[in-house]
């Protein structure tokens, strides 16, 4: 991975007090599902995240391919309910906590999950309204939680993914350079892509402002005179990635 620092310090508020809250209530959890973005599974996973999930099992999860399979997920309690079993107690519901970067997916597994079934539990003891308790079926309840990341991202590809692929807003770093960014990883690994949806054989990045220039051509990004407006440009660019028009692509590279 590059690992050219960026420095970008930066922490939304709500994000420290969600993992506070998950600190305080993760006796609760029997296990996390931690999800990720399949097209940048290094990048999208939550850095600290074992900091307030203590030793708790964990299952990964991809989104923007298939989701998980339950059978494999129940498994998981086998153990805890045996072991109630043997003090005579009765089976109980796994609590499960759903984990993950903003706008990785997470709605979309747990409705997936839950489908037209889905039943708010009400608050558990020692949990605040901010995490949401969601009934999936008589055997699993899910503990929401808002999109969380982590106080420095100090990784320039790490910063650029999550920017790329709208998983920070798009303040945080300079849009020209994000959408730079995107198109330079069409270019090297996406060819094919970077020609039929931008309509350019390659990236100029010694005149940026001619491929700029071009792919505004393409995509209608001008302005009175003809004149290509390249903030037009660059919404594009990134609403082909929030609306899925760029598919098969995976920005996160595994380097030996």
């Amino acid at each position: 991975m590059n690992e050219n620092k960026t420095n970008i310090n930066w922490y939304p508020g709500h994000m420290a007090k969600t993992k506070r809250l998950i600190s305080e209530n993760i006796n609760l959890i029997d296990v996390v599902y931690e999800v990720i973005d399949a097209r940048m599974p290094y990048s999208s996973k939550i850095k600290d995240i074992d900091n307030y999930i203590k030793n708790k099992k964990r299952i990964l999860i991809m989104t923007k391919i298939d989701l998980c399979d339950m059978d494999e997920t129940n498994k998981l309690m086998e153990e805890e309910n045996n072991k109630r079993i043997d003090k005579g107690m009765s089976k109980r519901k796994t609590r499960a906590l759903v984990v993950g970067i903003p706008n990785v997916g997470k709605s979309t597994l747990i409705n997936r999950l839950v489908g037209k079934k889905v039943a708010s539990v009400g608050n558990k003891p020692g949990v605040t309204k901010n995490l949401n308790w969601i009934r999936v079926n008589n055997d699993i309840e899910l503990m929401d939680t808002p999109g969380i990341l982590w106080p420095k991202l100090d990784e320039e590809s790490v910063a650029l993914n999550l920017a790329s692929l709208t998983a920070i807003k798009e303040e945080i770093l300079p849009i020209d350079r994000v959408v730079i960014y995107i198109l330079n990883t069409l270019d090297k690994y996406y060819n094919s892509i970077l020609k039929d949806r931008y309509g350019i054989d390659k990236v100029n990045n010694e005149e940026i402002e001619e491929t700029l220039e071009a792919i505004g051509r393409k995509r209608g990004c001008l302005v009175r005179g003809g004149v290509v407006d390249y903030d037009k440009v660059y919404t594009v660019v990134i609403n082909d990635i929030k609306t899925g028009a760029l598919k098969g692509i995976t920005f996160d590279r595994y380097n030996k």
